[in-house]
């Protein structure tokens, strides 16, 4: 039988680039385990930090390396010269040979549309959802408003541009003041368009909200800042297409004061608990809710869903989605699947075919 080849496309231009490697890593190994070794073939591309594209020995180094290679990096002997978009992408060695793209990409320039419409273009099926469901689940704002038309319940939100916070010393007050009247403290500011956890404050006072603000502003001009609320924080993953299926619902719990990159990532520094110890009832809200989500943004194939549940109330409201989450074997979406019976290596396995299921219907 002849294998499928899968274009594996990692790395990336966010501060997400090591997110990244490890969770193609995961996916490498699974195509390569049980009875995907003998449906598939990898074929490995990296995309420097500096955006440069490479293909062949270097990106199989690093998937087996886990370590991300410098800019100034060279080909190997043999190898193509570093290729960015302006060079024509067709030059690399088996680029015309993928039959399904895998773009294992984290945060801006992978997970925002940007890939998505360059792989549509392609006409050639890829993992993951397009250019609209891509771009709505990356930028926290555009996302928010797609919850609201459905009537998904959420936190309380102000929505600002960088050029309210980098402005005349008479806009930048009243924009806080603005703030402090609709929210109040503690509140979050966080980046539009950033992932886990990047760029993200908690503001305890006018001080901090001002700090927040020109931080979150050096990430993205645009800038959500979000009530705090007192919560669990549960998540859901969600698989499909048309008719997507919600996982069994996960919570996260962390010692830090809230769930920043650090606490994401370091060991030792949040625990997850599978299924979440809450109440049937909350748990298939939640399940309605996580689809609810996946189809306002029109997302495909894969997606976890998060959520706060506020249990002095019984009140349950969606944080956000993400479109492509972390994804090694103890990243909470595959564990969340593995708690349900579907397995690693036949997670994979299902995305490429749910892939392959949206280009037939041009979706």
């Amino acid at each position: 039988m002849t294998k499928m080849r899968i274009g594996l496309l990692f790395g990336g231009r966010s501060g997400e680039h090591e997110v990244s490697i490890s969770s193609a890593r995961a996916i490498a190994r699974a195509l390569a385990a049980d009875a995907n070794a003998s449906k598939y073939e990898v074929l490995p591309f990296y995309i420097q930090k500096d955006g440069r594209w490479l293909s062949g020995a270097i990106p199989q180094q690093v998937l087996e390396t886990g370590k991300s290679l410098e800019i100034e990096s060279q080909t190997a002997p043999g190898e193509p010269e570093n290729s960015t978009l302006s060079s024509p992408l067709p030059q690399f060695p088996n680029f015309n040979s993928v039959d399904v793209w895998f773009p294992v990409l984290h945060g801006p320039n992978g997970e925002d549309g940007t890939v998505q419409g360059l792989l549509k273009l392609l006409q050639i099926p890829f993992v993951g959802s397009g250019v609209l469901g891509s771009a709505l689940g990356m930028d926290k704002i555009a996302m928010k408003m797609a919850f609201a038309q459905v009537g998904l319940p959420q936190v309380k939100y102000v929505a600002v541009n960088r050029s309210e916070i980098w402005s005349n010393p008479c806009v930048f007050p009243k924009l806080c003041d603005k703030i402090e009247e609709s929210l109040g403290y503690p509140c979050f500011v966080k980046p539009a368009n950033l992932g886990s956890s990047v760029g993200i404050s908690k503001a305890r006072s006018r001080a901090e909200l001002e700090a927040a603000l020109d931080s979150a502003a050096s990430y993205d001009r645009r800038i959500i800042v979000e009530a705090g609320v007192v919560a669990r924080e549960l998540e859901c993953a969600v698989l499909g297409n048309d008719n997507p299926k919600a996982s069994t619902v996960g919570e996260i719990a962390f010692k830090s004061d809230f769930y920043d990159y650090e606490t994401k990532y370091a060991e030792g520094q949040s625990d997850c608990s599978i299924p979440a110890k809450v109440s049937d009832a909350i748990a298939s809200q939640i399940q309605e809710m996580a689809v609810q989500a996946f189809l306002a943004v029109d997302a495909a194939g894969l997606a976890r869903v998060d959520f706060f549940y506020v249990e002095s109330t019984g009140e349950v409201l969606i944080n956000e989605i993400n479109t492509f989450p972390g994804f090694t074997a103890t990243s909470m979406y595959p564990q969340m699947w593995a708690a349900d019976g579907i397995l690693f290596p036949e997670l994979v396995d299902c995305l490429i075919e749910l892939a392959l299921e949206r280009h037939g219907k041009k979706g």
